[in-house]
């Protein structure tokens, strides 16, 4: 984990004033929730390619340069980081937050140190990870209300058999004064690949319910709560039979899949105009969990109707929006 700086470049006085709108912005959308709230809460959101825009030897990343086929200029890289700290800020400023489809520590540098919250005091926790396109799980704390105590990440990759994904993010932690969690930030492989994908989630599936177990046994007090992109809704079979949930939402383990309940015909992701939860959190206690839909996160969905998440890219056209999720958020108690 790195000591963030940010140069002077980052803090011109044009910046400010358009930090100072947002942030406004930010504080309207956001004044339903106390700040007791936020220090209570932990938060989830794949932000959907937060790439810086240079070429980065032994990542698949040429499409996030200003030469690429995303056209990824400076402008759009600032414009994408200016919009997830304006969603942070509309969370509340929650007191952990993980995220899935970040680069590099410079970027986590960028967000927390180069956007007001700088004055929040969050940190980041990122591992580069084997991953193909250079995609990687990181969590984002706030120093006055989580004590970090110790992380690493978990591989699940099989790069002998050319099996290159997102590790596990294991953060451990104390909230509050005595609210010791642990934290896994997750970003499963995707479904294409037919049987052998098929064959790798549900290993994936495997490790992390095993990994779960041990931190229950070794921290019998603590939150163990799993977070993340896993690319399946709560009742498909890797979550279901690998998990081990049935369709009960609780495993022998005493983990429970807080998904479970939410209304149906609603979700984190919207797929040929049908929702699903496939971002999700999993704990060993019973947590109310909530889909973060502002009206700023939406767009019209002119081919399949209502809404949908507004997306930074549809292809390789630029939208200019924050994400194709929208984010996720439980509170402890």
């Amino acid at each position: 984990m790195k000591v963030f700086y940010v140069g002077k470049s980052l803090y011109l006085c044009s910046m400010k004033r358009f930090f100072f709108l947002i942030s406004l912005l930010c504080a309207l959308t956001a004044c339903s929730q106390t700040e007791g709230d936020a220090r209570r809460c932990i938060a989830f959101w794949n932000v959907e390619n937060y790439f810086d825009n240079r070429d980065d030897p032994g990542k698949d990343d040429l499409d996030f340069t200003p030469e690429g086929n995303y056209h990824w200029t400076s402008s759009r890289y600032l414009d994408k980081r200016n919009k997830i700290y304006k969603t942070v800020a509309a969370l509340g400023y929650p007191a952990v937050m993980g995220l899935a489809e970040v680069e590099n520590d410079e970027v986590l540098e960028a967000l927390c140190l180069g956007t007001p919250l700088r004055g929040k005091g969050y940190e980041a926790v990122h591992y580069e990870s084997p991953d193909k396109r250079g995609i990687d799980c990181a969590l984002l704390y706030r120093k006055d209300c989580f004590r970090l105590l110790e992380s690493r990440p978990i591989v699940v990759s099989d790069t002998a058999h050319g099996f290159r994904t997102r590790d596990i993010l294991l953060v451990v932690g104390v909230m509050g004064k005595d609210d010791t969690c642990c934290l896994l930030v997750n970003h499963w492989p995707s479904k294409s690949g037919g049987m052998k994908a098929n064959r790798r989630r549900r290993a994936v599936a495997r490790k992390l319910r095993s990994t779960m177990d041990s931190l229950m046994c070794a921290y019998p007090n603590a939150l163990v709560l799993a977070m993340g992109d896993f690319n399946a809704a709560p009742d498909e079979a890797v979550i279901r039979r690998e998990m081990g949930f049935g369709r009960t939402g609780r495993n022998a383990e005493g983990v429970y899949n807080l998904m479970t309940g939410l209304p149906k015909g609603e979700g984190t992701y919207k797929y040929q105009g049908v929702w699903s939860y496939i971002d999700q959190m999993m704990a060993s206690r019973k947590l109310s969990v909530e889909v973060f839909r502002p009206d700023f996160l939406l767009t019209d969905d002119e081919r399949y109707m209502g809404r949908k998440p507004f997306r930074t890219y549809v292809g390789i056209r630029y939208h200019g929006g924050y994400s194709d999720h929208l984010p996720i958020r439980a509170y402890v108690p």
